[in-house]
């Protein structure tokens, strides 16, 4: 298959434990296991939150937050008020959008608002589908998440790069900045052109814009950004996300969006977001000076460690090479620091399908670059795993010493 190095004395061969430099441990996990790191699953942060306590503990009462309805008077009348204030006191805290006069619009997750998003800037329609576009490489649920309805007011028309709006006419362009999957910075591409007389509408996906993930160089403040809790602080299950806007009536036909979908937002989650997030904020509130326990410098120099022991892997086994990113001042840190993504972006040196290379040589499951509209040489593997998935991932990569005919 491939060219392997197997050491009987490592800890893979005998299914020991390992952890890293935060002393957190789990159980072994077996070297017969395929390791699935295809998702952003984040429980890399389990271990701070449990060390947290009762801390972040919630009671709910069985009379509590039993009607549809938090606040009529508001654009999004499921939105808890709590919540909207965490919310805001959480980007004030960490400086990375602007949130005074701004609408919140809470969905179930950053998908929904997405497709809220798209259904709030292209009705009631036109004679046909509006394209929606995003650079390459995009992130690969785009695509899905566009169609999946199949709506006649817009559809999925590719790559930014290659779009010809004098051919296909009005456009929504997506960009996720920090890009997933290569955690690269972006701006908007057909907007930017000098011929773009069109100008067409745009939907910031920040999910990646936190300070564990990349420097924060400004306050971002554009028409449509969406965040969501599970990027944030790690609480995936929750499925809570927020969308900041700038128009009123574009928040309201967001929200009807929602509303028509899922009638609302679990208030419990809403809750339990807003109490996980007034956590966060109390420690950066009540600190007098920098405190590496708290959640954004702990998890910062837990990616800052991942990242670099992967290149240490990386640059030794000479099969693959990943993105170079440049220092930035950090305005919430207060330092020079480089970008540490959710996700590291492979590029294989050989012109060969990376995704069944790896599965097949290691056992490691990625995400093939084609279905973030790029090559099969590039893959797609999470950063965010539990410290032992993490740890024997490193281990079967450094094992790989060549590329075999057939893999």
């Amino acid at each position: 298959m491939c060219g392997t190095d197997q050491n009987p004395n490592s800890a893979s061969a005998n299914k020991t434990p390992t952890a890293n430099g935060n002393g957190f441990r789990g159980s072994s996990v077996s070297p017969d296991t395929v390791l699935n790191l295809e998702q952003g699953d984040p429980t890399v942060f389990e271990p701070y939150w449990k060390k947290m306590g009762d801390k972040c503990s919630l009671v709910i009462s069985g009379g509590q937050w039993m009607s549809y309805v938090s606040d009529f008077t508001n654009v999004c009348f499921f939105l808890e008020p709590q919540f909207e204030d965490a919310v805001r006191r959480l980007h004030r805290t960490v400086g990375n959008a602007v949130v005074d006069g701004r609408h919140i619009v809470v969905g179930t997750g950053s998908t929904q608002l997405y497709q809220a998003a798209l259904y709030a800037l292209t009705s009631p329609g036109g004679a046909e589908p509006i394209s929606v576009v995003s650079a390459a490489p995009y992130y690969s649920s785009y695509p899905d998440e566009t169609d999946y309805l199949r709506s006649g007011l817009y559809r999925w028309a590719g790559d930014a790069y290659a779009f010809d709006k004098k051919e296909h006419g009005d456009y929504i362009e997506v960009v996720n900045t920090p890009n997933n999957p290569d955690g690269t910075n972006r701006k908007a591409v057909v907007r930017n052109r000098p011929d773009d007389q069109v100008k067409g509408k745009l939907i910031h996906d920040l999910a990646y814009y936190w300070p564990q993930y990349t420097p924060i160089t400004a306050p971002v403040d554009e028409d449509i950004m969406y965040f969501t809790f599970s990027k944030s602080t790690g609480h995936a299950g929750s499925r809570i996300g927020w969308a900041i806007v700038k128009d009123k009536e574009i928040a309201k036909k967001m929200a009807k969006f929602v509303e028509l979908s899922s009638l609302g937002v679990s208030k419990d989650s809403q809750h339990r977001a807003a109490k996980i997030m007034g956590v966060i904020c109390d420690g950066y509130q009540n600190c007098k000076a920098k405190n590496p326990e708290l959640f954004f410098e702990q998890c910062q120099n837990l990616m800052t460690q991942r990242w670099k022991r992967l290149r240490e892997v990386v640059n030794r086994n000479e099969i693959f090479s990943l993105p170079k990113y440049q220092e930035e001042y950090c305005l919430f840190s207060g330092g020079l620091y480089e970008p540490q993504p959710a996700f590291a972006w492979l590029k294989c040196k050989e012109d060969i399908d990376a995704e069944k290379f790896i599965r097949g040589c290691i056992k490691v499951q990625g995400r093939t670059g084609r279905k973030f509209g790029t090559d099969q040489k590039y893959l797609r593997i999470s950063m965010l795993s539990k410290d032992e998935v993490f740890d024997q991932f490193l281990e079967r990569l450094s094992t790989i010493k060549a590329i075999s005919n057939g893999y």
